[in-house]
């Protein structure tokens, strides 16, 4: 059943909402506020709608409090800032092996993030890559699915549409979504994946950050891809999302397949179009698990 899944994205040690297609040059960029759900600020070619002036550990309580599960905590820079590491580290702090993390993880610190810092699962990208070929390693997602143990592996294949003419098709990117790998989304890739992990996270990164909108052709993929996958595997879009009955069309597109992540369009990162009570309260009302 689909369910609201929440999220927590950390750049430069604090929490923030940003336009994801912008993270290429994230440089020292002074960003504003756009609680208005207007036009994002722009300062060093990063997008970002959202900057908190609350410690990531508050949203990790209000996610903890209202039992939202598979939220995620992204460290958008946190190969090189100690604060951001630092943030994320408070978060999973509040409640140990509730919480997701993800941003920088590989084979040499996935074990740390796992039983010293207490992350319930870690989110694997870029490194699954070769980083000069950009070709998908299926030696590492065996290696580290070994580390780790299928359960506590999450893989993230956000991706970006690779074609605007007839069936369209979606290409995992990595590199803050800046880069076209060689994986292609299909019902293949998700269940031969599905052996290294119980879990799957797909940013729709050309709609990442955006409130226009799912994209619904993607969603409905990914209810027709993951409808085999082993019964207790999750899958979570986020992208886009900008009203309480976009939960709704999740279910409907998906099968009830797919779960939903809110952003830059939720109340508690200054949005004005979803209320963060009126997800819980679905979760409250649609799901049984």
């Amino acid at each position: 059943m689909t369910r609201f899944v929440g999220c927590i994205d950390i750049h430069g040690g604090q929490v923030k909402q940003i336009v994801g297609s912008t993270l290429a040059n994230d440089g020292d960029e002074k960003a504003v506020s756009s609680s208005s759900n207007t036009e994002p600020q722009k300062t060093a070619d990063l997008a970002t709608n959202f900057v908190s002036t609350q410690p990531s550990s508050y949203y990790a309580d209000l996610y903890i409090n209202n039992n939202i599960e598979s939220t995620h905590i992204i460290m958008l820079d946190g190969r090189k800032c100690p604060d951001t590491i630092k943030c994320a580290q408070e978060a999973l702090s509040r409640k140990p092996n509730f919480f997701q993390v993800g941003g920088g993880m590989n084979d040499e610190n996935c074990l740390q993030w796992l039983n010293e810092y207490k992350a319930a699962k870690v989110i694997l990208t870029s490194y699954l890559f070769d980083s000069k070929t950009y070709e998908f390693q299926w030696d590492k997602v065996e290696q580290i699915s070994k580390m780790c143990t299928p359960q506590r592996l999450v893989i993230d294949l956000s991706c970006k549409r690779s074609s605007n003419s007839g069936s369209p098709e979606w290409t995992v990117c990595m590199n803050k979504w800046q880069t076209l790998t060689n994986l292609s989304l299909n019902k293949e890739i998700f269940e031969k994946l599905n052996e290294y992990c119980d879990e799957f996270l797909i940013h729709a990164a050309d709609v990442e950050g955006l409130c226009q909108g799912i994209d619904e052709e993607l969603v409905a993929k990914l209810g027709e891809w993951c409808k085999d996958l082993k019964s207790d595997c999750k899958v979570i879009y986020a992208g886009g999302a900008k009203s309480l009955q976009d939960l709704q069309k999740v279910k409907i597109l998906s099968g009830g397949k797919v779960d939903l992540t809110f952003g830059s369009s939720l109340d508690i990162f200054g949005g004005k179009l979803v209320k963060f009570d009126d997800c819980c309260q679905w979760n409250l009302e649609n799901c049984k698990y």
